[in-house]
């Protein structure tokens, strides 16, 4: 690993990543989209022989873990990286309206907005992945006021990666964001209306018993049965269970009820599509054409052509 990077900084990575059953494959600088230094790093599962499979974290070179907190939390969430990696894609997830999308290229931290308004940024870029190859995609541009940062306990992808990733699924269900061929970047506004101070929990999305019920079917469908060799998928990801407001005990509920209607194959807090599932083809990739063409009519018309300023 590279010296360049600060000593502390890469032990106490190591220390989570260890606690978290994974191991740094590398460490190097980097530089945010603001030209600041970062450092970057790679991990992978402890046990794992397969190295092109691994984590990407990246964070500001002069982080620190001054306060309490802010290590545990670190560890969870490498925790939770690592049961995403076991799975076929840990990269895509499946958003309510039907669309299955792939998150890459994130620039982390967030940085000031260069554009004078008082919020803080990150760059990324979304696709549609539908096992073709589909050349649509939208370069966001996912910013959190000032007052919503004050929630955060650091601005690091450690700490803010999952309420983004959710804030961009609930803009998409809303037919806010298009995928395009290319284009500009679209924003995605992350504000207090996403969090509950009495209850200190995000809040995205209202479901049901059934629409959650359905939503995992659909993600199954699409993660395990299309885009994953029919390999295991997790249920109780608890990404998913706070864009969906709910527990990963509901979630894993959900996935038994749908196993006993032949769907899923079940085994433990992993399922794979059944021949039933996947049965429902065309209605996943209806609901999937729906989801795209809904997203047209409600889009800012001056965005689509570049009229930002961001």
């Amino acid at each position: 690993m590279s010296t360049q990077i600060e000593s502390t900084l890469t032990q106490k990575i190591e220390s989570a990543a260890q606690a978290a059953g994974m191991v740094v494959l590398s460490a190097e600088p980097g530089a945010d989209t603001t030209g600041h230094p970062t450092a970057k790093f790679r991990l992978g599962l402890a046990q794992s022989q397969d190295k092109e499979r691994g984590l990407n974290l990246e964070l500001s070179e002069a982080f620190d873990f001054h306060k309490p907190d802010l290590l545990p939390e670190m560890t969870s969430h490498l925790k939770e990286e690592a049961r995403r990696l076991r799975t076929p894609r840990p990269d895509v997830y499946v958003t309510l309206a039907g669309l299955p999308i792939r998150f890459s290229g994130f620039r982390w931290p967030f940085h000031r907005s260069t554009s004078g308004a008082d919020s803080y940024v990150v760059h990324g870029t979304v696709h549609l992945e539908d096992g073709q190859e589909s050349p649509l995609h939208a370069l966001i541009s996912a910013s959190m006021t000032v007052t919503f940062a004050e929630i955060v306990p650091a601005p690091e992808q450690p700490y803010a990666e999952t309420f983004i990733y959710n804030a961009v699924r609930k803009t998409l269900d809303q037919g806010q964001l298009e995928l395009l061929k290319s284009g500009n970047r679209q924003p995605v506004p992350v504000t207090t209306r996403y969090y509950s101070r009495w209850q200190k929990k995000f809040f995205f999305t209202d479901t049901t018993d059934a629409s959650r019920q359905e939503y995992l079917a659909m993600k199954v469908y699409w993660l395990s049965g299309v885009l994953g060799g029919n390999g295991s998928v997790w249920i109780a990801d608890p990404r998913d269970a706070q864009y969906l407001n709910t527990g990963e005990k509901d979630l894993l509920a959900m996935a038994g009820d749908l196993a006993k209607q032949g769907l899923l194959a079940l085994e433990g807090d992993g399922a794979a599509a059944t021949p039933a599932l996947m049965a429902r083809a065309e209605q996943y990739h209806d609901k999937m054409e729906k989801a795209l063409a809904a997203t047209k009519p409600t889009f800012n018309e001056e965005m689509r052509h570049g009229h930002t300023n961001m």
